[in-house]
Parts: structure tokens; sequence; C-alpha cells
């Protein structure tokens, strides 16, 4: 048995919304694979969505007996933690959990790399401290919509793409 666990915007299981951002997402779908099957979907809330400090998600996550972490976006902290934990870290899942699955399970959606917002903030405050300032950037909602835009600007981009080559 396999355990991923997908971060989302809603509860609705595997027709919930794959959240942009790992750490500041409600709730997180905890799908349990045998052989390639689903064997069984928890919704879990988020203890730590309103307010996080560095490490704090991924500790949780291990918590659950996680083995792949997928989500749209986190940042390269959050990566180096999951790789401690032994937990494969995923990113630019999009659109639904269901599809995240299929694309994760189809070969179409693997590795991680941080997401702009987090490098551009690693540069901008390189020699400040950097655990104040990320709890302050993990609260800043002009932030978190701008990164879900980037996210659905590339959700966009690919089903184009996808109609293009159908012509």
């Amino acid at each position: 048995m396999i355990r991923l666990a997908i971060s989302a915007d809603d509860s609705n299981g595997l027709d919930s919304v794959v959240s942009p951002h790992f750490g500041r997402c409600p709730y997180y779908v905890l799908v349990d694979l045998d052989d390639r099957e689903v064997s069984a979907v928890d919704v879990v809330e988020n203890p730590f969505y309103s307010h996080h400090q560095p490490g704090q998600v991924p500790g949780f996550i291990d918590q659950q007996g996680v083995d792949v972490m997928l989500a749209g976006g986190m940042g390269r902290r959050a990566i180096a933690i999951f790789q401690q934990y032994d937990i494969e870290a995923v990113t630019g899942a999009a659109g639904s959990v269901r599809h995240a699955l299929e694309q994760y399970l189809g070969g179409a959606l693997e590795g991680a790399a941080p997401c702009r917002e987090s490098v551009e903030h690693e540069h901008e405050h390189e020699h400040e401290h950097q655990e104040d300032e990320s709890a302050e950037y993990e609260e800043d909602a002009v932030g978190r919509l701008r990164e879900e835009a980037q996210m659905l600007q590339q959700q966009l981009n690919q089903v184009m793409k996808r109609l293009d080559r159908a012509r």
C-alpha cells in the first residue's frame, strides 16, 4: 500500500480542487492505493491552515503515514524537509484531486521544484532571519492569490496545447 496526500481547497474527496500550495491549504485528501487502485479516501483538515512555522506541516503529513505529497507548489525548505521524512514531494498538481492522482499514476506529474514566489522571497530576504520572514509571507493573501492565478494560468496553457495538438 502507498498513501498519498494531496493539498485541497475543499473537503470533497477525489472531487476536491487541488490547492496551489501545500502549507496554506485548508484540507488534505489522503488516498490509499493498493496496486495502483484507490482503496480508501479520507479528508483531514490542515491544523496549521491559518498560521504555520517551517516544518510543522511536513511533520503533520508524516504523522498521517504519507509516502507522497502532491501539491500545486511548495517552497524549497518544505521540499528539503519532506526529503528528510522520506516523503516524495511532487509539485505542479492542478485541477481536481482525481485528475492530479491520474497524472501522478500516469507519470505526467513527478518531481518537485520550489514555487516562484518562494524563490523570489528567498532572494528578497537573503540576509534577513528566514523563519520570521517566512511566517509573515505565509499569511500574505495577495501572495496566495497571485500564486493561485499562476497555477491556473499554467493549467490553462496545458489545456490550450492539448487542444492545438488535437486539431
